[in-house]
């Protein structure tokens, strides 16, 4: 037996160990962890040369065997967390929305139809899209294309029709830029106190050390330390590396602003101005 098995046994006993406290706290407060609905996934890179073996894990009186996708409050999630999964249910059920209103889009007014897209397609590919950031191109476009799909929808545009003067008419953002825009408004929420402590600690600010006109602007409009990235294959998409690098490209009077809801509206108009340059 290799050092590799042999430290994944340690960690499966610490897991099963850690299983059954969560099973005790569970029963004391009168709930019940169900063992044979339980799931468990390992997470690896696929440029791993090794596998990890695909021991069984024990879970009260069950033993589990490892699956290879795990759907967590909506999201999928496979053992090499590519997000391939995810964007594939997202295109489906923003389809399968698209063709039902389809089928009704000539009974509909354009502004009732912008109405039940946004309520059905813009909110399937919002829904968690923090996660996708750093996603490869290919599956970008796949999340790209069903927004355009949507503005011929409420258009009624031909296929082969120019998208981009009718997004811009929509005030729609890029699939890209939607993603960027919910990491970003997190950070501000982070440094305003009012996020979850377990992302508000993933943000660090750049110390200085000494007084300066710069040093003196990064307390208004702050600048945040962007850590190296620990893995190759995941590093650069976790909050952690992303977020920071993503807010330090702010101008400074977008990062100074106070007000939630003014960022928001600034925010969008910088990216919009992006996307869409005059």
């Amino acid at each position: 037996m290799d050092d590799d098995h042999v430290g994944q046994l340690g960690a499966y006993d610490r897991m099963s160990d850690c299983i059954g406290e969560t099973a005790d706290w569970m029963a004391q407060n009168r709930c019940k962890l169900n063992d044979p609905k339980t799931d468990f996934m390992l997470v690896y890179s696929d440029r791993r040369a090794r596998k990890p073996a695909p021991l069984k894990l024990r879970v009260g009186d069950c033993e589990l065997e490892p699956v290879q996708k795990v759907k967590n409050l909506g999201v999928i999630l496979d053992s090499h967390l590519s997000m391939e999964a995810q964007v594939n249910s997202i295109c489906r059920r923003a389809y399968f929305h698209l063709r039902s209103i389809g089928l009704i889009r000539k009974h509909l007014d354009l502004q009732t139809t912008k109405i039940l897209v946004h309520a059905f397609v813009a909110s399937t590919l919002d829904y968690c899209n923090s996660l996708l950031i750093g996603l490869p191109a290919k599956l970008l476009k796949k999340l790209q294309l069903v927004q355009n799909a949507s503005a011929r929808l409420i258009f009624r545009l031909r296929k082969n029709e120019h998208i981009t003067s009718h997004l811009k008419e929509l005030h729609w953002l890029p699939v890209q830029l939607r993603i960027e825009f919910k990491i970003v408004t997190l950070v501000h929420q982070c440094l305003h106190g009012v996020a979850p402590v377990y992302l508000s600690d993933l943000i660090i600010r750049r110390d200085t050390g000494r007084v300066t006109r710069s040093s003196q602007l990064a307390q208004i409009a702050p600048i945040l330390e962007v850590p190296p990235p620990a893995l190759a294959s995941f590093g650069e998409r976790s909050f952690k590396y992303a977020a920071p690098r993503l807010w330090n490209g702010l101008p400074a009077e977008l990062r100074s602003t106070v007000s939630f809801l003014k960022f928001k509206s600034s925010l969008k108009t910088y990216y919009f101005k992006l996307a869409f340059p005059e």
